[in-house]
């Protein structure tokens, strides 16, 4: 649906409106603009670009992802995923050449959504994602090491292992109180109480490193002194520089490469905030609003802006409900930039870099990186591959790797899975009619629904998104004997039913389960969390575990 959550909002829902309600929504945004400050400048600084411009990406691509995007609480802005990005299109293209290449892919995402592409983009498999946003942010941690130390190296290679290998050469230029100023930041962040998050620990951090900075004086570099002074004016929009059909052509692979990470980031960020307020978002709508926010961002001299996870999930955890609080996020952005940017020219370089170490550990996700260890062996050979390639090369060829390898192993295990069977006609129909849903007599309270085919990529983000939210639901039924494997992409979506079953109280039973099926699950310890009472050899012996559950009474499996 092609229409902003906003709107709808507006008119079918007031009660979201009231003035108690706003109040909350204007709180989660300054919450949410004092977690954004001090990351928009760090993550402007990591692309090479001066602090104000990822200020500006928060400011104007924040405020538009807000207002025309199709999740309630969606908070648009830069990341760390682009950081890498960035910075090669800078080098190989100049300031000018980022800038078109971001309007150019706020283009190609309207087209996207238009076209109804939302879906489509979910078909990525699971390994792929995490592959390279695992590769991301092992790539932006490396990038901080020479501002963590305060080694003073310049030029820096951009090959990866190159890099390191000036690294491990320059360790003995390190600058003691560099480091002990980012160590510092680090340990503020980290300790930072809890109960005070209403004011962030990473922006408490930068506050305490720069004053101690200011008044000891000491030799430690701070944004003016690499780059200048910064300027906190907006400037009015205007295109980049000269646009021709050969510049576009240079620039096509940057933008589609900006589009293809922006289009995935949003709807990921949008499926973990629907997860997380019980609510579902309009996929093709919140590519229409990130393209819209970037060619904004371009014009403003922005940089490339998506929906960001942290910053969504701290908008929700504060109380944010209606696009108002990314709205106002963006606004007090905006003024803390224009009253705050001479004071923001002498945080200190070293704790800019210990926040992206955290940004990058946070992007990591080393634990489901971990997990997927557990997945069959294509599973992981697409992990790997993706990784390595995001590590080596580059983001695109990553990307592309991994997409055909994925389809390719696709190919190989449904080959492995595929059966022919000479089965006689009439016994076959005389058991699918003995094992027909419609002669069952369910239980008030209990859902059934039935997968066929391989629980694969594409196959598990299309049966979450058609899972209902049955408010009266107390036991949902997955028939799985059609099922005849399941990939990590396919676990994953089952590990998101059942957790949100256990969010609204429901239990899962699945039904009919095939050897390959559970043996997978065995590896992901998935039995033994779910239950092995909660999994039944047929639906008969499904709908029995259901309806006691449902009644309360003890129920024994033979």
């Amino acid at each position: 649906m092609l229409k902003p959550k906003f709107l709808t909002l507006l008119q079918n829902r007031p009660e979201d409106f009231t003035s108690q309600r706003i109040l909350k929504d204007l709180s989660a945004g300054l919450v949410v603009a004092c977690v954004a400050l001090p990351l928009s400048i760090a993550l402007a600084i990591a692309s090479g670009v001066t602090p104000e411009k990822g200020l500006i990406t928060a400011v104007v691509a924040g405020f538009l992802i807000s207002l025309l995007g199709g999740s309630r609480v969606q908070i648009g802005g830069p990341t760390g995923a682009f950081v890498v990005i960035v910075y090669g299109i800078i080098e190989k293209f100049g300031v000018a050449g980022l800038l078109t290449a971001t309007i150019m892919a706020g283009i190609f995402l309207m087209l996207m959504g238009l076209l109804k592409f939302g879906a489509f983009i979910k078909f990525i498999p699971y390994p792929v994602t995490t592959g390279f946003t695992s590769g991301i942010a092992v790539v932006l941690f490396s990038t901080q090491i020479n501002d963590f130390l305060g080694m003073g190296l310049t030029n820096l290679p951009g090959d990866f292992f190159a890099k390191w290998d000036v690294y491990l050469h320059s360790f003995g230029q390190t600058n003691p109180m560099t480091l002990a100023v980012g160590v510092l930041t680090l340990a503020i962040i980290i300790f930072w109480p809890k109960k005070w998050r209403a004011f962030p620990g990473s922006l408490a951090a930068l506050i305490i490193a720069t004053l101690i900075v200011k008044c000891a004086g000491l030799n430690v570099a701070t944004i003016t002194s690499t780059f200048g002074q910064v300027d906190g004016t907006l400037v009015m929009p205007h295109m980049p520089g000269e646009v021709n059909l050969e510049v576009v052509r240079k620039l096509l692979p940057a933008a589609f490469t900006i589009a293809f990470l922006a289009g995935i980031e949003s709807l990921l960020s949008a499926v973990v905030a629907d997860g997380m307020i019980g609510k579902r978002h309009r996929s093709n709508m919140e590519l229409v609003a990130t393209g819209v926010a970037n060619v904004a961002s371009g014009l403003f001299g922005g940089l490339p802006a998506t929906g960001a996870i942290a910053r969504t999930a701290a908008n929700i955890e504060n109380g944010g409900r209606t696009p108002i609080a990314g709205m106002a996020h963006a606004v007090f952005l905006l003024i803390m930039m224009m009253c705050l940017m001479k004071y923001i020219g002498l945080i200190p370089m070293t704790s800019l870099a210990a926040i992206l170490f955290l940004v990058a550990y946070r992007m990591s996700d080393w634990r489901s990186f971990a997990a997927l260890f557990k997945a069959p062996a294509s599973d992981i050979a697409i992990l790997l591959t993706t990784f390595t390639l995001t590590v080596v090369e580059d983001l695109v060829v990553a990307i592309e790797f991994g997409l055909v390898l994925a389809a390719v192993l696709f190919m190989k295990r449904m080959s492995d899975v595929y059966q022919i069977k000479n089965t006689d006609d009439d016994l076959f129909d005389e058991v699918r009619r003995k094992d027909d849903i419609d002669t069952k007599i369910i239980a008030k309270h209990v859902s059934v629904y039935e997968i066929n085919g391989p629980f694969f990529f594409g196959a598990a983000n299309k049966f979450l998104d058609s899972l209902e939210n049955h408010k009266d639901c107390k036991v949902l039924i997955l028939r799985m004997r059609s099922v005849p494997a399941i990939d990590a992409t396919g676990f994953h979506a089952l590990e998101r039913i059942y957790d949100r079953c256990q969010k609204d109280g429901v239990q899962l039973i699945l039904s009919h389960a095939q050897k390959h099926v559970l043996k997978t699950l065995d590896k992901y310890g998935f039995i033994q969390k779910l239950g092995e009472d909660h999994i039944c050899k047929n639906i008969d012996a499904s709908l029995m575990r259901a309806e006691s559950i449902v009644s309360g009474r003890k129920h024994f499996l033979e």
